[in-house]
């Protein structure tokens, strides 16, 4: 797991003394910016700087993390989980909402030509639209996946084939994860999650010891289906207020013509209702 002091050292890493202004100098031990040139850059004591990244010292003031920010060449994401890094919430909440509303199916079912699914921050697949059950069928159906699209994505020998910017949608998981396990660190789940990736896959070792952080609202995606072909698709993150710890991630085809074949071909053969887990159906007709 991580902690400020890891999260500190990581982005010094990666500013060269040039890009602030600094001469590099003979010698330099390490990459990036020294410690002494972290706090000289924030205005604060070489000596305080240097117990921040030795976890001796507690609660640092949002004046402080905010000169941090700027010496460290922080982007926004960044900076927001360098404040949850030192100002862990007093009364951290464990759980991950797994229901979804009844609503939210008859959302999903209506979204006609649109792959959906719903998702929690642990990646789980919590529901699916009919489209967006085909689109995924490679992923869900798989023994082992226990719907995680995360557990999936770097344990799973298929996932390299199915996802085509595997390395790139590798990267974004694992930072996404970090960001999260952040928000949540009485999640055990999450914890547990994070622990299981490390152990079975080197790649996810790699990307998680980089200390990237991410937050994706929107992108691209390209996907080989094996009953469609290839898919370049477009998607959109869409968080759900009433619903903390939940989004639906919508997928739409780029205007392509093998795109557009590869998706008539994947809507050829959809069941009329999304299928849903016991019970949900009923109690959207309940409704």
């Amino acid at each position: 797991m991580e902690n400020l002091g890891a999260f500190l050292n990581s982005r010094r890493a990666r500013v060269t003394p040039e890009s602030v202004g600094l001469r590099p100098g003979a010698r330099r031990r390490v990459p990036g910016l020294r410690r002494e040139e972290v706090a000289q850059l924030a205005g604060i004591s070489v000596e305080y700087y240097q117990r921040l990244e030795q976890g001796r010292s507690a609660g640092p003031s949002s004046e402080v993390l905010d000169a941090i920010a700027r010496a460290l060449r922080l982007e926004e994401v960044e900076r927001t989980h360098l404040i949850a890094l030192a100002h862990p919430p007093r009364h951290p909440n464990g759980h991950q909402p797994v229901e979804v509303r009844p609503q939210l199916w008859r959302m999903l079912d209506g979204m006609a030509g649109i792959a959906a699914l719903v998702i929690n921050d642990r990646f789980d697949v919590l529901a699916s639209n009919a489209l967006g059950a085909r689109l995924f069928e490679p992923v869900l159906s798989e023994p082992g996946s226990q719907r995680n699209l995360a557990r999936h994505l770097f344990v799973s020998a298929t996932a390299t084939h199915f996802y085509l910017d595997w390395e790139e949608v590798a990267a974004a998981t694992a930072a996404q994860l970090r960001l999260v396990h952040a928000r949540h660190p009485a999640d055990s789940e999450l914890a547990q999650l994070i622990d299981d990736l490390a152990a079975a896959s080197r790649s996810f070792q790699t990307h998680w010891s980089a200390g990237d952080v991410e937050l994706r609202a929107a992108g691209a995606k390209k996907l080989r289906h094996p009953a469609a072909g290839v898919l370049a698709l477009h998607y959109e993150n869409l968080d759900l207020p009433g619903d903390p710890g939940q989004r639906i991630v919508a997928f739409s085809p780029e205007q392509d013509t093998a795109t557009e074949t590869a998706w008539q071909l994947l809507t050829a053969s959809l069941p009329h209702r999304p299928a849903a887990p016991t019970g949900a159906a009923d109690k959207a007709d309940d409704a």
